[in-house]
């Protein structure tokens, strides 16, 4: 069974793509939902503590994400960190996730992830679909719908590769600018899997 990934720059439309696979029947891992399951879960919960200190919790004890995302999102060196505690988690995961997929005979599955080449999730896939978008459309994506600033988004812009790098490294490339037909590009790619 083959193992394809979908990445690019956050507003890019990635998880739009996804879900097309989705719906072509394709198994989808969503690498980012999974990252926060692990974010919330209590076997991290005293290394977090101890690496971005108590006040990135909540009143409930759990992880309040915009209070960790100011940390990590000014400073590499947090980021690094939070990297390393959930990266080879998430491989773990995905890994398992994979091996139940196979005994179900599927051509290929999808891991859709943010930050796949940072986190070097590519080695673990056979392909690589790049999603790029212009950075205005972008950044007014992310604005509208994570309700935060243009500075905020261009924190999280300049913590992840440049897109012109993501479709050197891609093995197929789809733009999904505004009113651009990104369904043919996602059909033909899949019959190629399907078919390999």
């Amino acid at each position: 069974m083959m193992r394809m990934a979908i990445t690019g720059g956050i507003g890019s439309g990635k998880t739009t793509i996804s879900k097309i696979f989705e719906h072509l029947g394709v198994p989808v891992f969503y690498a980012d939902i999974e990252a926060k399951s692990i974010l919330f879960s209590e076997s991290i919960k005293a290394d977090m503590a101890v690496h971005f200190g108590v006040e990135i919790f909540d009143e409930k004890g759990k992880v309040d994400t915009k209070r960790l995302a100011s940390v990590v999102f000014s400073d590499k060196e947090k980021l690094s960190q939070l990297n390393s505690l959930i990266h080879p988690l998430l491989m773990q995961h995905f890994e398992h996730w994979c091996h139940a997929k196979a005994t179900e005979k599927y051509p290929y599955v999808v891991m859709e992830a943010a930050i796949l080449f940072e986190g070097g999730f590519n080695k673990n896939v056979d392909f690589v679909v790049g999603v790029v978008a212009p950075e205005q459309e972008r950044i007014q994506r992310v604005m509208k719908r994570d309700q935060i600033s243009r500075e905020r988004v261009l924190d999280r812009i300049q913590n992840q590769f440049a897109q012109q790098k993501i479709a050197e490294l891609s093995d197929f490339v789809i733009s999904n600018a505004n009113g651009e037909m990104v369904l043919e590009k996602v059909i033909d790619i899949h019959q190629q899997f399907s078919s390999a």
